[in-house]
This record gives C-alpha cells, sequence and structure tokens, in this order.
C-alpha cells in the first residue's frame, strides 16, 4: 500500500470517529498492522467487546484516538517525505492516558491557535475522542479576546502566523505578563532541545511537532491541573 492510499484510508476512518464505528476500527488495525494489533490492544488494556457502561465507552474513545493519531503521523510523514508508515501501535498506545485519566479530562476546555487549523484536524479529532473540548482561533489578536471571555484548561498555539514569524511566543509573552499561567503547549515544526529549551524560558510547557507526544503532553498536564 503507498503512502498515498494509506493517508486516503486513515483519513477516511478519521472522519467516521464520533460514531459507532467499531468494525471499520477493527479493520484499519488488522489491515494497516496486522501483528502490532495485538500489541495496541493490549497496552490499551482488555478489550472486551461485550462490557457496557463507562469502562467500554472510555475503551471506545481510546481507540478512536490512537487511530486519529495514526493518522496524523501518516499525515506527517507524507509532508516530510518520510516512506512508509510512521505509526507506531506500541508508542501510540502508551501516548493515551489510561481510563481513570481519561475521566479526568472529560469537559476540559483548550483553545487551539493555528492559521492553518486544517493541519491538525487529526490532532484536534484524537483530543476531542478523549472528551476534550476543543476552540479554534487563527490569530494572536482573536485568541487574546477569546481568552479574555473565557477560562481555558490549556493552551495550544503554532509558531508562526503572519506576518508574525514568532507569534506563538508573542502570544505567550503577552499572557504571562498580563499574569495568566494556562498551560501552554507550542505545537510546530520542530522538537529539537534547543526549541523545547526556548519554548521552556518563555513559559510553555514545551515545544514538539510530534502528534504522539502532542497528545501526551496535552492529557498529562489537564489531568494534573484536576
Amino acid at each position: 500500500m503507498g503512502s498515498d492510499q494509506a493517508i486516503r484510508l486513515i483519513g477516511a476512518i478519521a472522519q467516521l470517529l464520533g460514531v459507532l464505528v467499531w468494525p471499520a476500527l477493527l479493520l484499519f488495525f488488522l489491515v494497516r498492522f496486522r501483528r502490532p494489533l495485538t500489541d495496541l490492544l493490549s497496552n490499551l488494556g482488555e478489550f472486551n467487546l461485550k462490557a457496557l457502561g463507562v469502562e467500554a465507552s472510555a475503551k471506545r474513545r481510546q481507540a478512536e484516538a490512537a487511530a486519529a493519531i495514526g493518522a496524523a503521523e501518516e499525515a506527517h510523514a507524507a509532508t516530510d517525505g518520510i516512506p512508509g508508515s510512521a505509526a507506531d501501535p506500541r508508542r501510540i498506545a502508551e501516548a493515551l492516558p489510561n481510563s481513570r485519566a481519561q475521566r479526568r479530562l472529560q469537559g476540559s476546555q483548550v483553545l487551539w491557535v493555528d492559521d492553518r487549523p486544517d493541519n491538525n484536524r487529526f490532532e484536534g479529532q484524537a483530543l476531542e475522542a478523549l472528551g476534550i473540548q476543543i476552540d479554534l482561533s487563527t490569530s494572536t489578536d482573536d485568541a487574546l479576546e477569546k481568552i479574555q471571555r473565557r477560562s481555558y484548561d490549556l493552551i495550544i498555539s503554532d509558531m508562526g502566523r503572519p506576518p508574525d514569524s514568532r507569534a506563538g511566543y508573542t502570544l505567550l509573552d503577552r499572557l504571562r505578563a498580563n499574569g495568566n499561567t494556562t498551560p501552554f503547549v507550542i505545537y510546530s515544526g520542530s522538537r529539537a532541545p534547543e526549541h523545547v529549551s526556548e519554548a521552556r524560558q518563555h513559559g510553555a510547557i514545551g515545544a514538539t511537532n510530534s502528534p504522539q507526544e502532542l497528545v501526551t503532553m496535552v492529557t498529562r498536564a489537564l489531568t494534573a491541573r484536576q
């Protein structure tokens, strides 16, 4: 299967998230990952199709989030010209919160600032599948207005938004100068140590370009605030 075909397949699956698509999700993982499927489901916890109630719902949302993270990883790999699959089912499973932590995420409010929000559609679907509510903003000024009107549990921002190549830091610096201590994550084109260090110096939790790391960073920060 070529990378373009894989992305189209995963994109189609990801668009079905939010409805009862267990058969489609299982078929996707079986075809795409084959042997690693067993490891993924094992790491997600006991997968009981007969289970009902909260635990069954949590497992379903974990599977939906895993599919979306896989789609995001494949899309990044294609954009970067990396052949083959970039999605590792075991690492994806490790990026997800357990059922107990997932319950604590329900209703969390996140503001995501990016002038091209469609680039993050799979990452957003993964977070929403885990019960996180996301507001979108495409500019620094709009983000500041939204933050004045309501309180958010966490903010995600890209770095460059025309005409400001360091718009992520511009927003973060203004928030910190005003005494706003909302956890802040830079999700941009780099996770180099020097960029992570710089982001932390400005007051962010960190910086990454990895969908898996983003989900881990966001969910851990949100559960730590509970």
